[in-house]
């Protein structure tokens, strides 16, 4: 049994969560297909086949396309295994943390917040990939400990068989025509309950530094009776059956929901006219992992433009910006200039004040 097979079958035996793709590692060295997609593409192949493995934490391959990126790295790398697990973004970070003096992992994904965890204990390394320089900057580590590889956008997912005229802004939403219709989740409890907040920071005056409108404005939209409720946890399964008339969530679920889950034109998928706000979902380069050439070469094939396009093609949208799109999923994802990208480290000091002034305004307290 080859060295890299030895590594996934003690790996997956330990953890007992992690899967891996299978294939034969060939006997020589194989050019790429089409030549290079960056420079130095070919050497950091050939060095990577040589550790013949890549251990890619939390890349659970339901969520963000992740199976379909697989797929195509191994069919342009083989030779190259992919091993990952869906462990959640702040158990990645412990994960990383318990590990840390014999790491197992070799990248890392996660919510950008977690990211910022991670770099601050100090378990990844400095990688700046290809397409990084592209970037907004709230959306990398100057070093690169961390960079953002798509976005979860803030949008109004309306049920058309519930609501006959679909809000097309933050200020249409406080109209009578949508009372007891909107759902949303808690800021308290829920990361996208935070986004949501200042994503109408964002439609209403507000920005990263003043997410105070952002509060108001939630707080005009129950004062009007247009709120239902706000929940705790994710609730797609209660809005692809037709129980929620309009969930201000994320973007990719409503898309999900129109075009693989049944509901069709049942579903539209509305960014507000004024501003929306991109959260970014990052990954990093762990700090002395196995397998490092391997590491690198799967961050730099998804921050390609051809690995930016297989993140739209499962309805997130590329963190790289000009990345030209297929017209079939550019029709699915329409251009979006109002959405702001979210800054997690400011993010992460306004969320005391969004707590308590989310509790103020919504329920008094």
């Amino acid at each position: 049994m080859s060295l890299w097979k030895k590594t996934a079958a003690a790996l997956m035996m330990a953890a007992g969560t992690f899967a891996a793709t299978t294939a034969a590692t060939p006997a020589f060295a194989q050019p790429l297909d089409g030549g290079e997609l960056y420079q130095g593409e070919q050497a950091l192949y050939d060095a990577a086949r040589d550790e013949g493995l890549v251990v890619s934490f939390d890349t659970g391959p339901t969520w963000a396309n992740w199976a379909a990126q697989f797929k195509a790295f191994k069919a342009r790398y083989p030779g190259v295994e992919i091993v990952y697990n869906d462990l959640g973004s702040a158990a990645t970070v412990v994960a990383l943390d318990k590990s840390r003096n014999r790491p197992q992992a070799d990248t890392a994904y996660y919510f950008a917040g977690s990211a910022l965890d991670a770099a601050e204990k100090g378990v990844v390394a400095d990688f700046k990939p290809v397409n990084f320089d592209r970037l907004p900057e709230p959306f990398r580590h100057p070093a690169g400990q961390w960079f953002t590889i798509h976005t979860l956008n803030v949008a109004f997912l309306v049920n058309t068989k519930l609501v006959k005229q679909v809000p097309q802004s933050w200020a249409d939403l406080l109209g009578e025509a949508y009372r007891n219709s909107v759902v949303y989740l808690d800021p308290r409890t829920a990361g996208q309950g935070q986004v949501v907040t200042i994503a109408a920071a964002f439609g209403n005056g507000g920005s990263m530094d003043d997410v105070q409108p952002g509060i108001d404005y939630l707080g005009r939209l129950h004062k009007a009776g247009n709120v239902l409720r706000t929940v705790g946890t994710t609730p797609y399964a209660q809005f692809v059956k037709g129980e929620i008339p309009i969930w201000i969530g994320y973007e990719n679920d409503g898309l999900k929901a129109k075009y693989v889950d049944g509901m069709g034109d049942d579903v539209a998928v509305v960014i507000p006219a004024e501003a929306s706000a991109a959260a970014p979902y990052a990954i990093s380069l762990v700090k002395d992992g196995p397998n490092p050439n391997a590491g690198k070469l799967w961050l730099n094939y998804i921050m390609t433009d051809k690995g930016q396009t297989t993140f739209a093609e499962g309805f997130v949208r590329p963190s790289v910006p000009g990345v030209k799109l297929p017209d079939e999923v550019l029709a699915k994802l329409p251009e979006a200039p109002q959405i702001r990208p979210v800054d997690v480290a400011k993010a992460r000091d306004a969320k005391p004040a969004i707590d308590a002034g989310w509790a103020k305004a919504v329920l008094g307290q």
